[in-house]
């Protein structure tokens, strides 16, 4: 039998790379996300590539009922769930000074509000035949980077939370819970975040193809792992910030400026944090792996 994937926030990047996935090795990808025209769209496409198949519902990670119906429906239509794949969020560029609270609170409560909304709609699917729930969070979950706060604290957030997973369901052998701290990957989110730093964001080399993602996803649904590092630089990141924070401190702010926000100005904007931008979504976003702009495939 097919297994049945569960894709939130899987109408975009990482999430729509993984359902791609999914559908080519023959199994069926259930898409959410909050834009229902543009699930719709999604599954549409990915029922055309075969030889898996596809279905999808609109929900709002922030939404805990709309996520409840959203599995409720999956249930219905394939009566089981053997995977989960969570990747939605959103990002705010800014320091703590400039994002509004309401844009911060909203970060915040995909991040985590959502995570756990999400956690508590699937895991007790996931446990009558056995099944795994992937986090998607960021290497910014375990660094901190200036004028991304917002983003920082809901993935500090986040990985708090399912490390409290793990370990609560560290006895419970029908289902996992696996974390993946991509680092900058070439998906549309950099354009479609809020920023309120006169700044555009800008991906940061070195950038890593959303497929690449995908696959760790995938993997740790058939080998579950603590935690797994998507990025070659990750790993030499992280433990500069925790060896050499005074090194770390100078240097983060300066390649903020020449790199992270080093995209055109532009007037303060929510992005797609209040509400989705369907027209700015996409698999890729047109980076390079030095983090140059090209033009966007979707």
């Amino acid at each position: 039998m097919s297994r049945v994937v569960m894709l939130v926030g899987g109408t975009s990047g990482i999430g729509l790379a993984t359902a791609q996935r999914v559908v080519a090795e023959g199994g069926t990808a259930v898409v959410v996300a909050r834009d229902a025209d543009r699930v719709g769209e999604v599954v549409a496409d990915l029922a055309r590539t075969g030889p898996g198949t596809a279905t999808g519902s609109a929900a709002d990670v922030t939404d805990e009922a709309s996520v409840q119906r959203a599995v409720a429906d999956c249930l219905a239509a394939h009566g089981r769930l053997d995977a989960v794949v969570l990747t939605a969020q959103v990002v705010a560029y800014g320091t703590v000074e400039e994002v509004p609270p309401e844009i911060f609170a909203r970060i915040l409560d995909t991040g985590v509000l959502g995570t756990q909304h999400v956690a508590r709609a699937v895991l007790p699917a996931l446990r009558e035949h056995g099944g795994a729930l992937v986090v998607v969070s960021s290497l910014l979950g375990q660094i901190a980077v200036p004028s991304m706060g917002a983003y920082c604290a809901a993935k500090w957030g986040q990985l708090a939370l399912v490390r409290g997973m793990q370990a609560e369901l560290r006895r419970d052998r029908r289902v996992s819970v696996s974390l993946v701290l991509p680092g900058a990957v070439d998906t549309p989110v950099y354009q479609q975040s809020a920023t309120y730093a006169g700044r555009a964001g800008h991906a940061p080399p070195p950038v890593v193809g959303p497929d690449r993602v995908a696959r760790a996803c995938l993997r740790a649904i058939d080998h579950p792992r603590r935690q797994v590092h998507v990025g070659p630089a990750n790993r030499i990141t992280v433990l500069g910030f925790r060896l050499l924070p005074g090194v770390y401190d100078r240097l983060a702010p300066l390649l903020v400026r020449r790199v992270a926000l080093r995209g055109p100005r532009v007037e303060a904007h929510p992005g797609n944090v209040e509400r989705p931008r369907p027209e700015l979504e996409g698999l890729r976003g047109g980076w390079s792996p030095w983090g140059a702009r090209r033009r966007r495939r979707s």
